[in-house]
């Protein structure tokens, strides 16, 4: 019998932060395509429109920043349930807003909410899931971002047909009901086994990591044991080395993979997806689509379910193909998009519009555009938008996992800020060349991707330190060939008692795992 609590309905709980992600880049893009919001905050344009959209991405980088410390010092599981708070208290000063300044101040509050829950809730299910399962539980993160998007867009697509400032205040309220939950259900969740041991909370730690690995939570078994024994190597060896996290992050060990993480979640922005996701109403309507809203609702479901094959197969087919593929086919559609856009359009002889360049008098140029956005969405829903997530926290060890995912997640979002504060006025002024922009970026991403990423698939997070030390070209491992065994044979040396786990050496009696811990010990 499956037990309900377990890692996929803990880390799909978890991604109830994600979520809140996606509400967020779709609380814009469903609204200001209306009259009600442009009539009620002046028809905002440009720059204008582009501060009120990129403030969010502002909070979620000082929150990003801020994960960090409060991630370590109050644990993961905590630190998100801080974010939800802040994320309520936000979108009810959106909801109430009278003016762009108090809007701006209630996306401000919200930004901080979804740089901390963006930063920890992949670090938080990458620290609870088995290796062979880890991207599939880390994409969960990615596939509660594009329900949370197509959910919010559905509920503002309903709400613009109300003749009332309750088209947009209704939908930034209603927000609030996800992290009101999330909030409140992360009580009865627990705390991340790594974390735990970190903080010398050894037994537990063990308890933790029986209720995760053992159906019938058996501190005693084989597998929870040689976990349980890696982490406790590893985090032996970081207290022998008494390193400063903060100096060794840009060690010369550790320089390559920071910086490779922070250049993984940058590409991601620069990819073009958020050109599709905050101001898709703006390209649609630039190319000719009347009924905007209806066909940007079809290219948020395409963005759920292509999300789909990268959970079930991602830790099958591996991080850097998914990568490489993605980079270069989405690269493709954006370009063939500017090219359309600069064959059939004409400058726009209504000058009061977000966009200035349109496309009249050619169905079939209009209906290839669209088709180019449905399939450049598609492709970065299963390649770069979870791989984007579940790659950082991987690739470094838990003594600076929290600062180097928290410096990844702020580039994120520092990318996020200039794309939203950037689009709007760059649609009027560059037109059709912004979208070469973007798929030059993609091009440059596949180019750093060959050189510079390994293939992180079924390994453990205390393995992955070895990756880097190899000495062969990273770009040799397009397949990931040296798949680990480690904790099998762990496991198996367990098994037959030639390898036995004692009291933590590193640690005081008084917090150490007793000698003879019975095996029916259920979760706290």
């Amino acid at each position: 019998m499956v037990r309900l609590l377990n890692v996929y309905t803990i880390s799909a709980f978890a991604a109830l932060g994600g979520a809140l992600f996606g509400f967020d880049i779709s609380s814009m893009s469903g609204i200001i395509g209306t009259d009600q919001y442009q009539n009620y905050y002046a028809n905002p344009l440009g720059a204008r429109q582009g501060a009120i959209t990129s403030t969010m991405a502002a909070g979620s980088l000082v929150g990003a920043l801020a994960s960090s410390f409060v991630g370590d010092r109050l644990s993961r599981k905590v630190s998100i349930q801080i974010g939800a708070a802040l994320w309520i208290v936000g979108a009810i000063v959106q909801s109430a807003s009278t003016g762009v300044p108090m809007l701006i101040v209630g996306r401000l509050l919200a930004g901080l909410c979804v740089g901390l829950t963006s930063s920890l809730v992949p670090i938080y299910q990458s620290e609870i899931a088995p290796r062979k399962i880890r991207g599939r539980i880390v994409s969960l993160q990615q596939f509660a971002i594009t329900w949370g998007i197509m959910i919010q867009y559905f509920i503002e697509y309903g709400c613009s047909f109300l003749d009332s400032t309750a088209s947009f205040r209704v939908p930034w309220a209603i927000q609030a009901v996800p992290a009101v939950v999330l909030l409140i259900g992360l009580f009865w969740f627990p705390k991340s086994p790594r974390w735990l041991a970190s903080k010398d909370h050894w037994e537990e730690a063990l308890r933790v990591l029986a209720f995760l690995r053992s159906p019938t939570n058996d501190i005693n078994d084989p597998l929870v044991l040689a976990e349980y024994k890696e982490i406790e190597d590893q985090i032996r060896a970081e207290r022998d080395e008494q390193s400063n996290s903060y100096r060794e992050l840009f060690s010369r060990k550790m320089r390559k993979r920071v910086v490779l993480s922070m250049a993984i979640q940058m590409w991601s922005q620069l990819s073009g997806m958020n050109v599709m996701m905050y101001y898709v109403v703006y390209v649609l309507k630039s190319a000719g689509i009347a009924n905007s809203m209806l066909a940007s609702a079809v290219q948020y479901i395409i963005n759920v379910v292509m999300t789909i094959p990268s959970i079930l197969w991602t830790d099958k087919w591996g991080r850097r193909p998914a990568l490489l593929i993605g980079a270069i086919v989405m690269g493709f559609w954006l370009f063939v998009i500017g090219g359309l856009l600069m064959q059939f359009g004409e400058p726009n002889p209504q000058l009061d519009q977000p966009y200035t360049w349109i496309v009249v008098g050619h169905p079939a140029a209009t209906r290839a555009i669209l088709a180019c956005s449905y399939l450049a969405v598609a492709t970065f829903a299963v390649s770069w938008g979870p791989v984007g997530w579940m790659y950082p926290p991987e690739i470094v060890p838990l003594r600076i996992r929290a600062k180097s995912v928290a410096l990844a997640t702020a580039t994120n979002w520092a990318s996020n800020f200039a794309l939203g504060f950037a689009v709007p006025p760059l649609l009027r002024s560059i037109q059709w060349r912004l979208f070469f922009i973007f798929g030059g970026f993609n091009v440059a991403a596949f180019v750093h991707v060959w050189f510079a990423a390994p293939e992180t698939k079924r390994r453990t997070l205390e393995e992955l330190d070895e990756v880097f030390e190899y000495g062969e070209p990273l770009w040799r491992s397009f397949l990931g060939r040296r798949e680990s065994n480690t904790l099998d044979m762990l496991a198996r040396d367990i098994e037959v008692g030639v390898l036995k786990i004692g009291r933590p050496s590193h640690v005081e009696a008084t917090n150490a795992i007793p000698e003879n811990v019975h095996s029916n010990t259920s979760m706290p």
